[in-house]
């Protein structure tokens, strides 16, 4: 990172709003993110004590709870403190550095994850009875460990390309948190091959791991349509329709903002939103009212009896 870096902090301006709405965005996003972190963690609760979810699937989706819910960590509560107060604006070079980095760390690492656990329900439609032998515990695990590490080596890519360059006047962040677009504005250099490099880095990974969920669905699909009984297709595709809402709610905000031409400070704003508040919120929602067996773990935990069952 550069050494001519004068400014030592940021402002975030927060998302647009009348300053009358404080409160009530104050409360709203306050009980999202209670929700979020509660959510998940009930999520990552019932599948360590119910045996019966000790699967590649299952495992899968205990790594994506656990990034939803530090990926509103990384966002959701400096944004609570620019709407508690005006001083909670503030935030340091190295926290804003901090903060771009595990935001790209966690969010291309669910990216990664959301690939890997469609190649997974591939594997389970199409090759059912040798699934257990492709997709073994060492296998799962491989694909798990490589979904963070590709994760960390892009976030690092992200956070050098933008912080290298020099920030020596205008500090104020257009964003509620610390993101690349709105912090290259305020670099006092030329950032087109900056915004350039990002742009293709970025698009590279989403549109790459998009590409290959749609190949994986279309085979899935290809697969569901040879199942000879109405109660096989009906089940095959139950199992995958919970992903393919979280993919979409995922990556399409993700892609508007990222592989656009041009940035415009309050669309993106609002957009992001729904993949940095909205879609950790969503996912345990929709894996818990839309798959029965995490319904029934639930029911059991509630019972007791998964505890039962352990002893």
């Amino acid at each position: 990172m550069s050494n001519s870096s004068l400014v030592t902090a940021f402002i975030l301006m927060g998302l647009p709003h009348a300053p009358a709405l404080d409160t009530p965005l104050f409360g709203i996003f306050l009980v999202i993110y209670v929700l979020t972190v509660l959510g998940n963690l009930l999520i990552l609760l019932v599948i360590r004590v119910d045996s019966h979810l000790h699967t590649p699937m299952y495992s899968f989706l205990t790594n994506l709870s656990f990034i939803d819910m530090w990926l509103s960590t990384v966002t959701v509560p400096k944004m609570l403190m620019t709407l508690a107060s005006p001083s909670g604006r503030a935030i340091s070079f190295h926290s804003c550095v901090a903060q771009l980095y595990f935001f790209h760390f966690l969010g291309s690492t669910e990216c990664f994850l959301y690939t890997v656990m469609s190649y997974d329900r591939y594997l389970a439609i199409s090759y059912p009875l040798r699934y257990t032998s492709m997709m073994s515990g060492r296998a799962c695990a491989l694909l798990a460990i490589g979904t963070w590490l590709s994760g960390s080596l892009h976030s690092a890519v992200q956070t050098i390309l933008t912080f290298h360059l020099p920030y020596c006047g205008p500090n104020r962040i257009q964003h509620y948190f610390c993101d690349a677009p709105p912090i290259l504005k305020l670099a006092c250099a030329d950032t087109s091959a900056n915004e350039m490099v990002i742009f293709v880095n970025i698009g590279v990974v989403a549109s790459g791991c998009f590409l290959l969920i749609v190949l994986s669905y279309v085979s899935i699909v290809c697969s569901i349509l040879r199942i000879r009984t109405s109660e096989g297709r009906r089940r095959a595709s139950q199992t995958c329709a919970s992903h393919c809402i979280v993919v979409l709610c995922f990556f399409g905000p993700g892609l508007f903002i990222y592989l656009r031409p041009g940035s415009r400070d309050a669309v993106d704003g609002v957009v992001a939103i729904f993949y940095t508040t909205l879609t950790p919120l969503f996912n345990p929602v929709v894996y818990t009212l839309r798959n029965k067996e995490v319904k029934k773990a639930l029911l059991k935990l509630k019972n007791g009896s998964v505890f039962s069952q352990g002893k």
